[in-house]
């Protein structure tokens, strides 16, 4: 499995920014896929996660009421519609993938890993 995000950039404080993140390769039926970020000098925070098979959403304190996870089946895609950002959103955010029946916030269950993308956030 290959993981393939974009959509990082800079933006000011309440601003919106969307992130993708492409599937390719074979996967179960049922899996999760999620996305993470990482501050300079910080560990690998959860940010919000979706099973592919139903749609439910999970969220990160941090994020909720403003980050909307999402997914379009036809486009193996999931989606990171970020609003109401903050500097302390600034960090490489990472999407990832779980083969695990049940929601993770803990990166240690996510296999599959696409390489960061840059999110700043100036004031």
């Amino acid at each position: 499995v290959q993981l393939q995000a974009s959509g990082g950039g800079s933006v000011q404080a309440g601003g919106s920014l969307r992130l993708s993140c492409t599937k390719s390769g074979v996967t179960p039926s049922s899996f999760y896929m999620g996305w993470f970020r990482q501050a300079p000098g910080k560990e690998r925070e959860f940010v919000a996660t979706i099973k592919w098979s139903g749609g439910n959403t999970y969220y990160g304190d941090s994020v909720k009421g403003r980050f909307t996870i999402s997914r379009d089946n036809a486009k193996t895609t999931v989606y990171l519609q970020m609003n109401s950002l903050k500097p302390e959103d600034t960090a490489v955010y990472y999407c990832a993938l779980s083969l695990l029946g049940y929601p993770s916030m803990d990166k240690a269950d996510y296999g599959s890993w696409g390489k960061g993308t840059q999110v700043t956030v100036s004031s």
